[in-house]
This record gives C-alpha cells, structure tokens and sequence, in this order.
C-alpha cells in the first residue's frame, strides 16, 4: 500500500515538473527578451499562452503536498524542517510570479508594469531552482530525520547540479511550447526566435545532465546505482531518446511533436530519479515503509486519490487539448460587441 502511494507521488512530481515547468520556462524567457521595445513581441506571446492555463497547474502541486503530509508525515517533517529556506524561497517566488502576471496586464503606468513584469520573471528563474536544490538534497542522502535547517543540508554540488539542470529543464519545455504557440498565432517572426532559444536550451540541458551524473556518482551513491541498474535505467535511457528526439525535431521545425518528446524526456527523468531511489524516499535514511502512515490513511488516500483522478484528470486533460490546439483563443473586441441586424441576427432586447 505504502509502495502505492509513494508511486502516485511520483507521478505527481513528474506531472507539476512538466505542467508547471512549461510555465516557469515561459517566465525565464521572459526575464531574458530584454527592455520594453525589445521585449514586447515575445512577452506578447508569452501572456496569451500562458492565460488559459497557467493557474491550473498548480493543482499538481497541491497534491503533491497533500500526498506527502497525508501518506508520509516523516517525509514531510524531515523535508520542511531541514530545507524551510529553499522552499519558502520557493514559495514566495510562486506568490510574487502569479501576482507580477496577474497584474502586470492590467496597469498602465510603466514604471509599475515593469515592476510586477520583473517580479514575474525573477520568481520563475527563482522557484524552480529552490526545488531543484531540494531534490538535489533529497538525492545526496544530507536531509536524515532529525537534521536541523542548516545550510549544510542543501549547499552541496549535487543541490546546486540538481536546481540548474531544473532551470535549464524548465527553459527547455517553456521554449518548445512557445515555438508550437508562436507557429499557432501566427507570429513567423516569433517561431524564429523561440526555436534559436529552445536550441540554446537543449545545450544547456545536456551539459547540467552531465554535471548532475558526474556529482551523483561521488554524492549520491545509492541514486547513481539505481540509474545504472534495472528500472532507473531503463527510464534514463527514455529520457535521454526522447531528449535527442526532442532536439531533432526542433531543427527540423516540428514544434507540435517537439512538445511530446520534450515532456516525454522530463517525465522519464522524474521517474528515473524517483526509481533510482527505491526503496527510499531520503536515501539510505528514510525507506517508504518506515515514512508510511496509518494503513487505513493509505487506503483513504487512495481512494481520495482515485476520485480525483476521475473527476479532475478529464477535465485538465481536455483543457491542455483545447490550449495546444487553440480553442481557448482570447476574445477580440469585435467578439464583444452586441450583435446588429445586419448581421443577419438581431440585437438582444435587454
């Protein structure tokens, strides 16, 4: 039962790395298309591929949360005590990145749209990160029930490997999907520019990949055992196809399945870190038995975890269909207008 749950954990990880770290791609693209003049065009696409679904993203994250403190309370405990700093680093960058992009449409004077513009973007290069960095702990086996909020815990080569290659994971995914939402408004120009990015991206993946193997083999044992053996293998071999894949079809100018192999390579590598680790959640300190709740929590999580997939899992999966295939285009002011005779309907009495 233990094992289950800790099974459907991962799964949500690896959905919030994807579905989240397409949104903080986006910021980090954003932090860097340059001043007003410079930046307008590209942060224009950014807003409108980002509105429809930028907010729904965030359930991955609840459950999550919700998973670790209901079914794996020493988890939980262990996690936020020894790294609170990393995550309400983290946590402060994700209410500063949804108030600096909610705000920063509708206000006019430009001092303050620069302002949440910049608070926007800074928070999404900071947040994923301080999860990275946390991970990268998590890997290393420094967090052990008991350990105190030191910066030993978290100021490791394999914390800091661990938060940039999720940066530069994050720039990978968010430049994809802005290739595909460049060539869907028709914006060539924008296809150009966010192919050049999503390019630059890719490199920058391989070589913090190959930084996080390199720390790994001396920081984390156990974690590089288990991506050199059985399961952990098999999914970083996955990752890497659909990696190489991913960049081919980026020079051959095929955004749309881009998206796919992008997704498929961060997903693949969430599961191979999560199997690598088995069968602990903090190695060699923290076994999934030994955090595990009461049984009968497990069983209701479970359940809960069921129910959920079932009501919400349809309705967030025909919401990403309908924004990648652009049915949730925003609205022109033609489309607010009321109707006139010659339209060949007539106006509303009221």
């Amino acid at each position: 039962m233990a094992a289950l749950v800790a099974f459907v954990l991962l799964l949500a990880v690896a959905a919030y790395a994807c579905a989240g770290g397409t949104d903080y791609g986006a910021g980090f693209w954003d932090l860097t298309a340059g001043g007003a003049e410079r930046g307008r065009r590209p942060r224009w696409l950014i807003d409108h591929a980002m509105a429809p679904v930028w907010e729904v993203n965030n359930v991955w994250l609840v459950f999550v949360l919700v998973l670790m403190w209901t079914g794996f309370p020493v988890l939980f405990q262990t996690v936020f005590t020894a790294m609170w700093l990393p995550l309400a680093l983290a946590a402060l960058g994700m209410v500063l990145r949804g108030a600096g992009f909610a705000l920063r449409k509708p206000v006019r004077r430009l001092s303050r749209r620069r302002l949440y513009g910049a608070a926007f973007a800074i928070s999404s290069l900071l947040t994923p990160f301080c999860l990275g960095v946390t991970v990268g702990a998590i890997a290393s086996g420094r967090v052990v029930p008991g350990t105190e909020a030191v910066a030993h815990a978290w100021l490791s080569a394999a914390s800091l490997a661990f938060g940039l290659l999720t940066v530069a994971s994050t720039a990978l995914l968010g430049a994809v999907f802005l290739t595909a939402d460049a060539a869907r408004f028709e914006a060539p120009d924008l296809v150009g520019y966010f192919r050049v990015r999503a390019l630059c991206a890719f490199v920058a993946v391989a070589l913090t990949a190959a930084g996080v193997l390199v720390v790994t083999r001396g920081d984390a044992p156990h974690v590089w055992h288990g991506l050199t053996h059985g399961a952990g293998l098999g999914l970083a071999v996955a990752s890497a196809v659909s990696f190489l894949v991913t960049g081919l079809l980026v020079l051959r100018g095929r955004a749309r399945w881009a998206r796919s192999g992008a997704v498929a390579a961060v997903g693949a590598a969430v599961l191979a870190w999560g199997f690598a680790q088995r069968p602990y959640l903090i190695p060699t300190s923290l076994t999934v038995a030994d955090a595990a709740g009461d049984s009968q929590t497990l069983t209701w999580l479970l359940v809960v975890s069921l129910v959920a997939l079932l009501l919400v899992g349809p309705a967030v999966a025909l919401l990403y269909w309908l924004d990648t295939h652009g049915e949730l285009e925003p609205l022109a002011d033609s489309d607010l207008r009321p109707l006139r005779p010659a339209d060949g309907v007539p106006p509303d009495d009221d």
